[in-house]
Parts: structure tokens; sequence; C-alpha cells
């Protein structure tokens, strides 16, 4: 485990992340099966059958110090919406990248990815002192890459014949990146958009917007 990124548990809008266990097996099985998410070629979602050596590759890359793992759960339900991760982590130049990242179909398109960008670049930056977080993606995952730029990362560049993806083909992979400088910038522009999220939200009978 890395001595400088350890478990913590995050929170914020009905939104949780904590460190992935065995117990979020079942949980991450049926939020995969929400839209058959392991079907697609360009994720890494685990085939069911697969779910509980997925948990167990990330915590031994945990334990390696190489990636920190995490559930997404609802708040007030506690039902799995997926997983994240901080990886590649460099304590010595203080640079991690966030990834790993994936979500039941409900969720998708809401504010839940919104809020875990929000809350993993947060304690990146403000609680660990990063001075770069990055991203990759898969050249053809072209959702992800304009997901990413909405978060002000810059695009560094493409490095070809990276990986293989799960069905067998190789892999050209984006590289991004986000700069602590430029982080309070990216700040304002995801808290804007949760604020319009918020605006939209229908109202709850007798109660606040949801």
């Amino acid at each position: 485990m890395s001595a400088w990124v350890e478990p913590v548990v995050l929170r914020e809008r009905g939104v949780r992340l904590e460190p992935l266990a065995p117990a979020h097996e079942r949980g991450l099985r049926e939020a995969a099966a929400d839209g058959a998410l392991w079907t697609i070629r360009v994720t890494s979602v685990p085939e069911p059958e697969q779910t509980r050596a997925y948990i167990d590759a990330a915590l031994a890359a945990r334990d390696r110090g190489e990636r920190m793992p995490f559930a997404v759960l609802d708040e007030a339900s506690g039902q799995v919406l997926g997983s994240t991760s901080y990886h590649d982590i460099l304590p010595a130049v203080k640079r991690l990248e966030i990834g790993w990242t994936w979500y039941a179909w409900r969720v998708q398109r809401t504010h839940v990815n919104t809020v875990c960008k929000l809350l993993l670049m947060q304690h990146a930056f403000d609680t660990l002192g990063a001075r770069i977080v990055g991203w990759r993606t898969d050249n053809y995952n072209f959702a992800s890459q304009r997901a990413i730029e909405r978060l002000g990362a810059k695009k560094d560049g493409v490095i070809r014949g990276q990986a293989l993806r799960r069905d067998g083909t190789i892999r050209d992979t984006v590289m991004y990146s986000l700069s602590a400088c430029e982080w309070p910038e990216a700040r304002a522009q995801l808290l804007d958009r949760l604020r319009h999220h918020d605006a939209a939200a229908p109202a709850v009978p007798g109660g606040a917007a949801c």
C-alpha cells in the first residue's frame, strides 16, 4: 500500500466512495449487470464470474502501492453503483491517475460521475498535495475522452500499441493530465455543473429537490 495514498472514505451529495473490499462483490456484480457492461470492449468492467478475481487483483495492486480502488455507493441505500481508482501512483513526483472507472447503466449521465471526479480530484490536490492528476483511455472510447476533456484536462498525447483490449486486440491509449495550478478552474467548473444538476432535479413532494 502506498504511504502517500492511504484508504479513505469520501462523500458528497449522496455519493460515497469507500475502499474496495471483498464485501462489495455482490454489489459490483449487480452494478455491472445493469447494462451488461462487460460486453463493451473498451471498458474494464469484470464479467460476472470474474468479479471476485477483479477485486482480488485490485487489492493486490493496492498492496504493491500501485492502486487505491474504491467502491462507489449510493449513500442513502448503500447500493453499489460502480467502481473507480487512483492508480499509477508516483509519490516521488506527486503524480497519480484516476481510472478503472465504471458505473451501472442507470446512473450514467447523472451527477454521480461528476461528484466522484470532484471528490477524487479534491482529495488528490487539496489533501495529498498532488502536482499532477492524470487519466488514460482507449483511443476508441470517445465518450470517455469527451468526459475527461470536460474536466479541463489537457491531452498529453497517444501511446501507440500500449495495451490489450478484452477481445485481444491492441489498443492505443490517449493520455490526459491536469496540474495543480489548473485545479481551481476545474473545481469551479465541476461545482457549476453540479449546481445546474441541482436546479434541474425534480422536486420531491413535501421536501427539497433531490
